[in-house]
């Protein structure tokens, strides 16, 4: 879909520069814009492998596996109907863990598996569980100590001070999943009040009969 939208966009935009007269220039924009992005692309590269050599120095100095640890009392108050010791419960704290410390690479699978995990719970149903939908909320407004994607980006685009959006990136986030996680339980509460509620009227039914 999205490769129609960008197509879309500039076919109209080269439609547009012919009808104005400055088709040249529009041209002569896209190749220097493309020519930038190389270099943006290759500056931002090696801060990136220097912010993941980190991260994975953290990693294997056991950083990872304390925060996992710490988070553990916080997951199981997160998805209470999830067993502590189960796999699916450690893919969805590293995933977390991973989050936290930015290691975007290696949250994506971690993700990916801790939801296989919950969908074989859930039996491979056509509606995802409420715990799928929790750890989707979770996942996707995540909470991250070093943003190093952004810091990243910053220091490639030349900034004076790329840390500098540390604190407001912590204060955001923690809204963030704060509201999310609160959001989505109140939507389990609702539609656990909905189901009880349906449950008792097909009783009073049956009973009727």
């Amino acid at each position: 879909m999205m490769n129609y939208i960008w197509g879309a966009m500039i076919l109209v935009s080269l439609i547009v520069s012919i009808f104005n007269g400055n088709c040249g220039e529009t041209v002569n924009a896209g190749l220097t814009a493309a020519k930038n992005s190389v270099g943006t692309v290759m500056s931002f590269a090696g801060i990136l492998c220097m912010w993941s050599g980190i991260m994975r120095i953290a990693e294997d100095g056991g950083i990872s596996a304390a925060l996992s640890k710490l988070l553990s009392p916080v997951m199981k108050r997160i998805f209470p109907k999830i067993p502590p010791d189960s796999e699916a419960m450690r893919c969805i704290t590293m995933n977390v863990t991973a989050n936290l410390l930015g290691m975007g690479n290696a949250a994506t699978p971690l993700g990916l598996s801790a939801m296989s995990k919950l969908d074989e719970m859930n039996g491979s149903g056509e509606y995802a569980s409420d715990e799928m939908c929790c750890f989707t909320v979770l996942n996707t407004a995540a909470l991250t100590i070093i943003p190093s994607t952004i810091i990243s980006l910053r220091a490639a685009a030349g900034s004076a001070d790329p840390f500098e959006i540390t604190a407001p990136v912590w204060i955001s986030s923690i809204v963030s999943v704060t509201t999310a996680l609160c959001a989505v339980k109140l939507f389990i509460f609702m539609g656990a009040k909905v189901r009880a509620r349906a449950a008792l009227r097909r009783k009073d039914h049956a009973l009727d009969k």
